[in-house]
């Protein structure tokens, strides 16, 4: 019941394990559906070889953010819903084994975008 939207603005051509891809994307999407209450749409943005997952929910806190992609990290805010503290570990993984960089920041208006750049 929930919209994700892609938009792709100039995308550039980058070699992934297409399995790694699949499943960094799907764990950021299902993050973003599961953080963000409202009703607005996830968006998957790309802009060349850059690729956003935007939320508009609660967003992530200054202190958490560079703890997020750890595994088995869960903030006290989320400690209570389901889940592994792995999903963003995995999505880290992939960045790391594809010579990109995964990071985490706040959505204009409030939520999260984590964006993962490739070289």
């Amino acid at each position: 019941g929930r919209t994700v939207t892609v938009v792709a603005n100039e995308p550039q051509v980058v070699t992934v394990r297409l399995g790694q891809l699949e499943r960094a994307l799907s764990n950021l999407v299902d993050n973003a559906l599961k953080f963000c209450p409202t009703t607005q749409p996830v968006e998957i943005v790309v802009n060349g070889k850059r690729i956003d997952v935007v939320d508009h929910g609660s967003g992530i806190s200054d202190a958490d953010k560079p703890l997020v992609f750890d595994r088995f990290y869960r903030s006290a805010a989320t400690r209570a819903l389901p889940g592994s503290g792995l999903g963003l570990a995995i999505v880290k993984q992939f960045a790391t084994d594809h010579n990109a960089t995964v990071a985490v920041s706040d959505t204009s208006g409030g939520g999260a975008t984590v964006t993962i750049t490739f070289a």
